[in-house]
């Protein structure tokens, strides 16, 4: 008796301590989201076409230029391909096709002179392509075949050896400030931040390891430089935006919006931030049941108001991998988990 007993406390003592913990692991909304004013937008539906027989694969980068032309980079069957479309949606060409540095796209952007950048992260390169295709700059190399993708690092691996200069580790975005300096997001494998001037010389680069302290990074996903030449940085793993000068010299951290996914800040008088605490693309239901929108926020980390959700129908968000905002109120987002990008006409009237 006095075993039976024994054996039905400890199963009970199992049960608690497991039902304790699974309470425990419940995922949770970002802080921001409870106060922020939702902002009502719609969705433009089959915004690009595409001639017939070809296809977008995950839609992994989205930019505009000056002419408002598309460009979306993404991951098809046949490795990495970058389409160029008009304002209007229409198909236009193809940059790159078979370039020995596309493999698995990571980011597309747009510099303020036309010219147009990928990263990607399968070859550990940076890629900077003129208006007219042409391939006028490279930072990174890619590895030899043999050598294959890195896997990235898990917390009980010891930390990859040091960055060196002009080698990445599955980079994963580019900015630049007024003075053409380029700023390099380095990535899943190193998780640093790296700055370069407008010849691709090397200045200084900023998160020696992985890690959860300021001036770390696990995963830093997106980056971007406004007009004064600060420096956003998505630090996503460790779900805070780290915002830097333009020396890398830490000014704030913004840990509020979940887990940001894609950053980007509009043009103008007076600029906005948008991030994205984007349904991760692993299909892990508990947590995308409290990520998905995206928000709205002041420079200094005012939330101003959030939108979107988990979804696949169209107005709904299949993990949004890039965020295109030249225009404050007409957004571009590629998605990842439902292979397109949608064109989104926010209604900010009524929001703070």
């Amino acid at each position: 008796m006095r075993r039976y007993t024994e054996f039905t406390l400890l199963c009970l003592g199992v049960i608690t301590t497991g039902w304790l913990h699974a309470q425990q692991a419940v995922p949770q909304r970002a802080a921001a989201y409870a106060d922020a004013p939702n902002i009502p937008f719609e969705t433009v539906p089959n915004f690009l076409t595409l001639p017939e027989g070809l296809y977008l694969g995950e839609g992994i980068g989205v930019a505009r230029n000056i002419k408002n032309h598309v460009f979306v980079y993404t991951r098809s069957g046949e490795s990495s391909r970058l389409f160029e479309f008009n304002e209007n949606g229409d198909f236009i060409r193809e940059i790159g096709r078979y370039l020995y540095g596309f493999s698995q796209a990571h980011a597309v952007r747009v510099d303020s002179e036309d010219n147009i950048w990928v990263v990607d992260e399968g070859t550990d390169m940076v890629i900077k392509f003129n208006p007219e295709g042409r391939v006028v700059m490279l930072l990174g190399r890619r590895p030899e075949a043999v050598q294959g993708l890195y896997e990235t690092p898990r917390r009980s691996d010891s930390w990859p050896p040091p960055a060196v200069p002009y080698r990445f580790g599955r980079p994963t975005d580019v900015a630049w400030d007024s003075e053409g300096n380029i700023f390099v997001a380095d990535g899943y494998f190193n998780s640093r931040v790296v700055k370069y001037d407008k010849n691709g010389r090397f200045i200084k680069d900023i998160g020696e390891e992985r890690g959860t302290q300021p001036d770390q990074f696990n995963t830093p996903h997106s980056i971007q430089v406004d007009a004064q030449g600060n420096v956003y940085v998505a630090d996503r793993n460790n779900s805070r935006i780290q915002v830097y000068n333009n020396d890398l010299e830490r000014i704030a951290i913004y840990d509020n919006i979940g887990r940001p996914w894609a950053l980007c800040i509009t043009g103008g008088e007076h600029p906005y931030l948008y991030t994205s605490n984007s349904n991760p693309d692993n299909n892990n239901s508990a947590l995308t049941a409290v990520t998905g929108e995206i928000y709205k926020m002041e420079l200094d980390g005012t939330v101003i108001g959030k939108f979107g959700e988990p979804g696949k129908q169209w107005g709904k968000f299949g993990t949004v991998h890039a965020i295109d905002c030249r225009d404050e109120n007409e957004l571009l987002v590629a998605e990842i988990t439902t292979w397109r990008v949608q064109k989104l006409i926010l209604n900010p009237e009524g929001t703070p």
